[in-house]
């Protein structure tokens, strides 16, 4: 058996979104290695105690690594099962990133929260997650053995 078997059609949907997000954490990254050079904050410090600009430009990318990891599971928990939904909300989430980040970059970080749907497609895609990987089985568990 193949992996190609074992994956819903339209999973392909899901590959892109996550090529999608490995474009936007290559920007914000592209983004603080400029805003180093632009500032002179040497490496290995992480924040600067004059630049406030340079501040919220690695908050805006150290923000989005936070919580990363937690969107791929649950992205691909969900795309598993419901890939084109999955990889529509995945692209809400993507995209609300870029504008997280632009919105954040102006030294203001009042103005990371620029567009809603960066809340609402991660708590979407958590629940979608988290609906699959907890109800599903236990609902499948019960009627098994109610069943039998």
């Amino acid at each position: 058996m193949e992996i190609i078997d074992v994956l819903p059609p339209r999973f392909g949907f899901a590959i892109f979104t996550y090529l999608y997000s490995w474009i936007m954490l290559t920007y914000l990254g592209v983004k603080v290695g400029a805003a180093r050079k632009k500032y002179d904050v040497k490496y290995p410090t992480m924040y600067s105690d004059k630049e406030q600009v340079f501040n919220c430009i690695q908050r805006a990318h150290q923000n989005t690594l936070e919580v990363y990891p937690q969107w791929l599971v649950f992205q691909t928990i969900a795309a598993l099962v419901y890939p084109t939904a999955a990889s529509v909300l995945g692209v809400i989430w993507v995209t609300s990133r870029f504008s997280y980040a632009w919105g954040y970059s102006t030294g203001d970080p009042a103005k990371r929260m620029q567009g809603v749907e960066n809340a609402l497609s991660m708590r979407e895609s958590t629940a979608l997650g988290n609906y699959l990987v907890v109800v599903c089985p236990v609902t499948n568990y019960t009627k098994e053995v109610s069943v039998s």
